[in-house]
């Protein structure tokens, strides 16, 4: 990333001179590497869009674009006149996947937040039963920030496909860590995070299928396609290719380290005794594990703990209430 802080620090949007153009190429290159990585194909024009390849629109995280794909796929339905109008997601999603469907809820749209098992999974039969004649939209993540189980999307993605509904998957926590590839999988529109994968914070990615129109959410300047307005954070985005190239690099090695590590944690946990685990042990990301202490105060566990470990009451996204998910 560091020349592109400081020798060649040019905006990719001009491209009337060298260092546009240099600053140009270094974000196609990225973008076909991250594209690479999940196993697609780009189109040639702006941020690859068109309606026979895949695009890569990049954004400043996950979170912007969930706002994209859920905004942006309701309101291209409303320009459109079309009549869709149910959405359909998980009560265990991540705030930056439900509090963008519940605004539209409030602007016209119906939503459905479906529960999950006792085990966090969904029942894919169950899903199938809530969809209704004019959902628009399914959205599940691929693994869960809490619990870190991971959700049946190719199942998900052929009841979807079957019915011309549009697959949404928030893979923050996925990418770099499990095997996955959206074309496969049936996910039309795919969201990640680059400090996820020890990538730099400040930058993620929007993956859209072909043939899926989006509405932008970023009014300005036209960049990525028309559909992400301002300046691309070149050296941002040369560090995310980066650290997605090296999580692939490593990812089986990694997974297996670091599965034994949890599965020992665990089962030294269990011999203590009054300790619950959150969510089906498999399948689950390799990295995580979720248990309740009985009978324990989570602020004396915490302030016990946090000499050693770093440890904090609640995920980064949570304010301080407590979790919907584990709820």
């Amino acid at each position: 990333m560091a020349p592109w802080w400081n020798d060649q620090f040019a905006n990719p949007a001009s491209r009337l001179h060298r260092p546009g153009l240099l600053a140009a190429a270094a974000v196609e290159q990225a973008r076909g590497r991250l594209a690479a990585g999940l196993g697609l194909a780009l189109g040639d024009g702006p941020a690859g869009m068109d309606s026979q390849h895949w695009a890569v629109v990049f954004t400043s995280g996950a979170t912007e674009a969930n706002n994209l794909a859920l905004k942006g796929l309701a309101e291209a339905e409303l320009t459109a006149g079309g009549q869709r109008r149910h959405l359909l997601t998980l009560a265990t999603e991540h705030r930056a996947v439900l509090d963008p469907l519940r605004y539209l809820a409030c602007h016209g749209f119906r939503l459905t937040e479906l529960a999950v098992g006792a085990d966090g999974l969904v029942d894919p039969a169950a899903l199938e039963a809530a969809l209704q004649p004019d959902t628009l939209l399914v959205s599940v993540m691929a693994a869960n920030n809490e619990i870190g189980v991971l959700q049946p999307l190719a199942a998900i993605g052929a009841l979807c496909r079957a019915r011309g509904i549009r697959f949404h998957c928030d893979a923050a926590q996925a990418v770099g860590h499990i095997p996955l590839q959206p074309a496969a999988l049936g996910i039309d529109l795919l969201s990640l995070s680059g400090h996820k994968l020890y990538g730099p914070k400040g930058i993620g990615a929007l993956v859209i299928a072909p043939g899926v129109r989006l509405a932008p959410q970023q009014h300005g300047g036209g960049q990525e396609g028309g559909l992400r307005a301002g300046p691309l954070p070149v050296p941002l985005i040369v560090g995310l290719a980066e650290a997605l190239a090296l999580a692939l690099a490593d990812r089986e090695p990694r997974a297996a380290r670091l599965g034994a590590l949890r599965d020992r944690l665990w089962a030294e946990l269990q011999a203590l005794g009054g300790i619950q685990l959150n969510g089906a042990l498999a399948p689950r990301l390799a990295h995580n594990l979720n248990v309740t202490v009985a009978g324990v105060d989570g602020t004396a566990l915490h302030r016990a703990l946090r000499r050693q470990l770093a440890v904090s009451s609640g995920s980064a996204c949570s304010a301080g209430s407590p979790s919907h998910v584990l709820a």
